[in-house]
């Protein structure tokens, strides 16, 4: 009997999706090799060259800290850019796995997301007002001079493993970096735990309330979703519903948790607004009883509020100041519904 219970508790959905984890974060560290993760920006407003030139393109290898600093007009289009990105990165370094950039007018063309994905490169875009997503870019941007900018990029690389020619001092900088990766892994791993699924398997999703909203038994996870496909050591691809459209498909293993029975009774979570960052919304549509309390200095109401994600059943009482302070105008106009 023990045992049946403990195992019905454990396969529950409502308790996988609204149990909170406290486990180690899943996924090993994994570390970086040279030119597969970059970074993109431009310098732009810069006075004009000789040969036309107002901007810089600047692109950065994460892990050494390389970079290339190409002298680029305002007016190319988009191909004109593809085309210097493969003679001068793809060229010299190969296919990236990924590119770092923000929200720019060329990285989110159709042409240049359409060669990336040709090409089995990854677009990242920073998020709004967050630039510190791609500091290193933002940080490199800073090493130029208005002096005669546009010859230096013609024909100098800057990197680590470019501050010397000699070759010895090339691979002492390169163990050194090994180095530090591996003792930096081993700090983080410490840490961590390793998780991995399989294709086929179904794994329930982690989101999170906006920043500044609290509410009692808000779900933790949404799902279950099936696995299709396995997308490296640490990440795996979900086959996602309608709703979730707006939400890249391809998750790190530390957002998922494994689905230990497929509910035949799940329950529909289609109604939760869920943005792109996998955060979503909580707010009250209903009032359904109203009590007070009185202490020796004032007296307090309470409201008993149904949130929009929730039954009636889970209804949580509130006090007037929050309800006023945090969604003003709901009091006013639901108050006289109960």
């Amino acid at each position: 009997m023990k045992r049946e219970i403990a195992k019905y508790v454990s396969e529950c959905d409502v308790c996988q999706r609204i149990k909170a984890d406290h486990l180690k974060p899943a996924g090993m560290l994994q570390p970086l090799e040279k030119w597969e993760n970059i970074h993109m920006d431009f310098i732009v407003g810069l006075p004009r060259t000789q040969k036309g030139y107002d901007s810089i393109w600047v692109v950065i290898d994460r892990f050494t800290k390389a970079a290339h600093f190409l002298p680029v007009k305002t007016t190319y289009r988009a191909k004109q850019y593809a085309g210097l990105y493969i003679s001068r990165i793809v060229a010299l370094h190969g296919v990236p796995q990924t590119i770092t950039s923000d929200r720019g007018s060329l990285f989110v063309s159709r042409f240049w997301e359409h060669l990336q994905t040709a090409l089995g490169t990854t677009l990242i875009h920073s998020s709004a007002y967050h630039p510190q997503t791609s500091g290193q870019v933002e940080r490199g941007r800073r090493c130029r001079t208005p002096l005669n900018w546009s010859e230096p990029g013609e024909r100098v690389t800057f990197g680590p493993d470019l501050v010397t020619q000699a070759e010895e001092q090339v691979k002492l900088i390169h163990n050194n970096l090994k180095r530090a990766q591996s003792r930096q892994k081993s700090y983080s791993d410490k840490r961590r735990r390793p998780l991995a699924f399989e294709v086929d398997d179904h794994v329930y999703l982690r989101v999170s309330l906006m920043k500044g909203y609290i509410v009692l038994l808000a779900p933790r996870y949404v799902g279950p979703f099936k696995i299709t496909e396995q997308c490296g050591p640490v990440a795996y691809r979900l086959e996602l519903p309608p709703y979730l459209a707006a939400v890249h498909d391809v998750f790190h293993v530390s957002q998922l948790k494994k689905c230990l029975r497929v509910p035949e009774e799940a329950v529909d979570t289609s109604q939760i607004q869920i943005e792109p960052d996998l955060t979503y919304e909580e707010h009250p549509i209903k009032i359904l009883d109203k009590k007070q309390r009185t202490t020796r200095r004032r007296t307090i109401n309470f409201y008993k509020v149904q949130w929009n994600n929730h039954s009636e059943e889970e209804a949580t009482w509130e006090q007037e100041e929050y309800l006023q302070t945090k969604y003003p105008g709901f009091l006013s106009a639901t108050e006289n519904e109960y």
